[in-house]
């Protein structure tokens, strides 16, 4: 899956999550950037990403990532497994 794919799909989980279709993903983008990101949000969209891409993501990696472009780079790994 190209990171093109990862991205149009992730974009639509945190749309649907956040229920904010103006939500648009970059690289850089953490939960500074959009206001209602917080810790319990945060578990529901790691729910639903693991659920839309059948995988799953160890606690020390959920931790370790600092921003959607470190999420997608964990997906495509995941993915190839």
């Amino acid at each position: 899956m190209s990171r093109e794919q990862i991205y149009s799909k992730l974009t639509t989980v945190f749309q649907s999550v956040f229920d904010d279709d103006s939500i648009e993903l970059y690289d850089g983008t953490s939960s500074k950037d959009i206001d209602e990101w917080d810790s319990l949000t945060h578990i529901t969209l790691i729910s639903e990403i693991e659920d839309e891409f059948s995988i799953h993501f160890e606690m020390k990696d959920i931790t370790k990532m600092q921003n959607v472009g470190e999420l997608v780079d964990k997906i495509q790994e995941l993915i190839q497994l």
